[in-house]
């Protein structure tokens, strides 16, 4: 296959100007455009991801305004260094085939960033030609190539050419656990991985709602991976089904990607009444009833917003996803209370403006001092927010206006406000299992924790983060763990 990285076009400049000149470069004479979008109106009444397809003229045509700058900063900007501006032009002239084998090289699952990572902040929102002309829609082009890909039976499971008779144990079937599953089984080890939810994905299943993220686009690639040989430990529960110790004496590596899912709370009045929820309950809830499954909390009503006035607290993009499934559950209005402004949220753009077009309304500049009610949560009392200068961090603070308080009524409040760690040293009986300040596992540069040959990686050892930063987590902790298994079994030789 003819290749050229992004180090080939910086070394020189001038090849192939002529021709891809002729190609590439059309971002002067063509618009930016993304696939059709469903009308809000539409959008709202089911779950189904809002964008169609792209036409396989218009996915070309937009990945031909790409400039293949020498120095690509949508590369740069990527956690995964994607390739972009190589398969952008792959696209542009057809070669989807060839496409596909260049975004898979670097992103073990490129249908999933292609439709929930925040390009707006990433890849899009670096590209040179952003300012005057409109980024390159660059997720969208992503996405068009990995389902063609699929459609085409050009993924394949991950079957290695040669079987090695070690094995590594993944705890957590998130991204991070099934990106480093993917790369080891590709080597040859024996993967085994444990999750102690009945399905694989993590929060890609339970956290993350349809309209983003269709559920088969997670669930073909378990099933894919089964094939390759990975094999999956359901309803799994390390600490209580079987111990961390009890799994490092059965392989010879383990690697810790389970996620943060404990959430954080705002210590105000009332905090306890009923019909005040965190925001993984509710969105667990309405993934599972969306998957088919029985869920009480559900039917009786208690964590569905039809019909209700829903406040949701908090502006990352859990808050999106919370807000933009209470209206289509159908409730009655949906507000988000933020304590900053609008530029300085930091969910994304893009998700805050299909929040807008859906109907919610956002109460800027807002923050909680209590929850009021008797028998049940009937508002939120909040209090008007001042911005003030940055801190050390570039964010504005902010400090209360005195006298400006108001009530925001509801009957369904949803506390989005991020995750911490849970104590894994003491869920796992490991005490030595060293934790930050936050309680996320201290690990080295090479993944490992203070346990040898026990390696972590993604949200557990970042903090909450994003799906493409666990990818990449995981990619390079399986570099280390087959580096290190290795160097173990040549030494025992």
């Amino acid at each position: 296959m003819l290749r050229r990285s992004a180090a080939f076009r910086a070394a020189n400049p001038c090849a192939g100007t002529a021709e891809m000149a002729e190609r590439m470069l059309q971002f002067v004479r063509l618009q930016q455009a993304q696939p059709e979008k469903r009308k809000a109106g539409q959008r709202r009444e089911d779950f189904g991801e809002i964008y169609r397809e792209f036409a396989a003229e218009a996915a070309s045509a937009q990945a031909s305004r790409c400039s293949q700058c020498g120095v690509p900063f949508c590369s740069v900007h990527c956690p995964l260094n994607n390739d972009i501006p190589d398969w952008l032009k792959l696209t542009a002239e057809g070669r989807l085939e060839e496409a596909y084998e260049v975004s898979a090289a670097t992103n073990t699952f490129p249908e999933i960033c292609g439709r929930i990572c925040p390009q707006d902040r990433l890849c899009e929102g670096n590209c040179v030609i952003e300012k005057d002309f409109s980024s390159v829609t660059i997720g969208s082009v992503e996405k068009y190539i990995t389902d063609t890909a699929w459609q085409n039976g050009w993924v394949t499971p991950p079957t290695p050419r040669v079987e090695l008779p070690h094995s590594i144990g993944i705890l957590g079937a998130g991204p991070a656990g099934l990106a480093v599953a993917e790369r080891l089984r590709r080597r040859g080890w024996q993967v085994h991985v444990y999750d102690r939810y009945d399905r694989v994905g993590g929060l890609l299943i339970y956290g993350i709602p349809n309209f983003k993220l269709e559920k088969e686009v997670v669930l073909r690639r378990w099933h894919q991976f089964e094939q390759g040989g990975i094999h999956f430990h359901l309803n799994c529960a390390v600490g209580v089904d079987v111990s961390l110790a009890a799994l490092r004496e059965k392989h010879d590596a383990i690697f810790i990607g389970t996620g943060v899912y404990q959430a954080r709370d705002i210590a105000v009045p009332g905090s306890s009444l009923p019909g005040i929820v965190p925001a993984l309950d509710y969105l667990t809830t309405s993934n599972r009833q969306n998957l088919g499954d029985a869920v009480p909390a559900f039917d009786s009503g208690a964590l569905d917003a039809k019909g209700k006035r829903v406040v949701v607290i908090g502006g990352g993009d859990t808050a999106m996803d919370c807000l933009r499934t209470a209206v289509r559950q159908g409730a009655a209005s949906v507000t988000c209370l933020y304590r900053r402004d609008k530029a300085n949220m930091p969910g994304s753009m893009r998700e805050v403006a299909h929040a807008e077009e859906e109907g919610v309304r956002f109460e800027w500049l807002a923050a909680p001092e209590a929850f009021v009610g008797g028998d049940k949560v009937e508002g939120v009392r909040a209090v008007r927010m001042h911005l003030g200068l940055p801190d050390a961090g570039g964010r504005q603070q902010v400090s209360a206006i005195a006298g400006s308080g108001f009530v925001e009524p509801c009957d369904l409040a949803i506390k989005a406000l991020g995750f911490d760690a849970e104590d894994l040293p003491g869920m796992f009986g490991e005490p030595a299992l060293a934790v930050t300040k936050w309680g996320t596992l201290k690990v080295g540069k090479d993944f490992q924790t203070a346990l040898p040959g026990v390696f972590a990686g993604g949200d557990i050892v970042r903090g909450a983060s994003l799906v493409v930063w666990a990818i990449r987590d995981g990619r390079d902790a399986a570099d280390q763990i087959d580096a290190f298994v290795r160097n173990r079994v040549m030494a025992a030789e």
